[in-house]
């Protein structure tokens, strides 16, 4: 199997947010879309002809969730993190950033602080707060957890941690010591920690992604980890996250609630493309894919260093997303969106949007074609020269 990753798709007129929502969130549609954080890749054969073949059967009642849907997520994670799960440890989640929102909605009270590590994905933050919970931060300091900081932003009422592993924007994989000293750090305080690992099978250069609650007795115990195919696949319509909780008690607290409000359910589609991702097919696709990628992301460095020199790209260790350090333009955080959106017509989440801390910098989306990602920096560099 070969995959073209070059073919343009024209995905306009196809209910995508990545075109759909430029008007609402830029204010002009005329704009390359380079933000949304899915994939303009066809999402990979085999798994469209499972669901294909399932839409062959005239009748689409209430499903039963099939055996192989938890095994073939164990056997991925045991595969591709050495991280030996239980049937009983995982449960599907209509979405992780849902997900999200029943843990803090259900694990927590509004009296209770949350901490997140910005500049990181903007739901960590918007979710808690539009839940009526205090969020406190915890600046990264670089690529690094700033425990010094983080000792004195939590309290007796910290009781959450959401961490992003790997991180998004800047797409760190952190390292095993960071975890094991993350993890001694919240089961001392008892405080939860949610792992929002989406991005885990899409390590790259080399890069490992290390599941949280696998480096430690004590991460196992306090921790419920949010993993995905939707990503790697590009199937991120299809909803089928799924969460893996160790903790027996806390299985009960978080899994037994699912359960009990049928949140738990997954929709009729979303084992079939599960089963149909993690399995031979999907790992060779998979590879493919991330070397595409990463020579995405060469391309993009050798751009920049070449003609952009003002623009220093951030090189991800996972994800498809380009973190640009834009510092050296000079501009105001008005003025470089005036720069992206209206003189060069392009569509980026700006930094800002991740925390304070993300001023100056903007997340590049290269889950595209080389020739589209060529355009958007063409497109750039004469806004810029002009």
């Amino acid at each position: 199997m070969k995959t073209n990753f070059d073919e343009i798709i024209d995905r306009r007129n196809s209910g995508c947010y990545s075109h759909n929502g430029l008007r609402e969130e830029f204010g002009r549609s005329d704009l390359l879309p380079m933000w949304v954080a899915d994939m303009d890749f066809a999402t990979p054969p085999f798994i469209l002809n499972a669901l294909k073949k399932r839409l062959d059967h005239p009748i689409l009642g209430y499903p039963s969730t099939p055996t192989a849907y938890r095994q073939a997520i164990v056997d991925w994670v045991s595969s591709h993190h050495q991280w030996n799960i239980r049937h009983e440890w995982v449960s599907y989640i209509p979405g992780i950033v849902r997900g999200i929102g029943l843990v803090v909605n259900h694990m927590t009270t509004p009296d209770d602080e949350v901490v997140i590590m910005p500049p990181v994905y903007h739901p960590f933050r918007h979710i808690p707060e539009g839940n009526k919970r205090k969020v406190v931060t915890c600046p990264l300091d670089g690529f690094s957890i700033d425990f010094n900081r983080l000792s004195e932003v939590c309290n007796e009422k910290t009781r959450l941690l959401i961490l992003c592993n790997p991180h998004n924007p800047i797409g760190i994989c952190w390292d095993k010591e960071t975890l094991i000293r993350l993890a001694h750090f919240c089961h001392e305080r008892r405080i939860l920690v949610i792992s929002d690992e989406i991005h885990c099978d899409m390590a790259l250069f080399g890069n490992k992604h290390i599941p949280f609650a696998s480096v430690s007795d004590e991460a196992a115990d306090i921790s419920i980890t949010f993993q995905a195919p939707t990503k790697t696949f590009n199937i991120a319509g299809i909803v089928n996250s799924y969460a893996i909780v160790p903790n027996p008690e806390l299985r009960q607290q978080f899994i037994g609630w699912l359960e009990a409000n049928e949140f738990d359910y997954p929709h009729i589609f979303a084992p079939i493309a599960t089963i149909a991702a993690f399995s031979e097919e999907g790992e060779e696709w998979r590879q493919q894919m991330l070397h595409y990628v990463e020579d995405n992301i060469r391309f993009v460095e050798d751009y920049c260093h070449e003609h952009l020199p003002q623009i220093h790209p951030i090189r991800p260790q996972a994800s498809f997303l380009v973190w640009l350090d834009c510092h050296e333009l000079g501009l105001s955080h008005d003025d470089l969106i005036d720069l992206f959106v209206n003189r060069a017509r392009l569509a980026l989440n700006d930094g800002a949007m991740f925390g304070k801390e993300g001023d100056g910098f903007m997340r590049l989306n290269v889950g595209k074609p080389r020739t589209i990602v060529r355009q958007a920096l063409d497109q750039l560099k004469t806004a810029i020269e002009s």
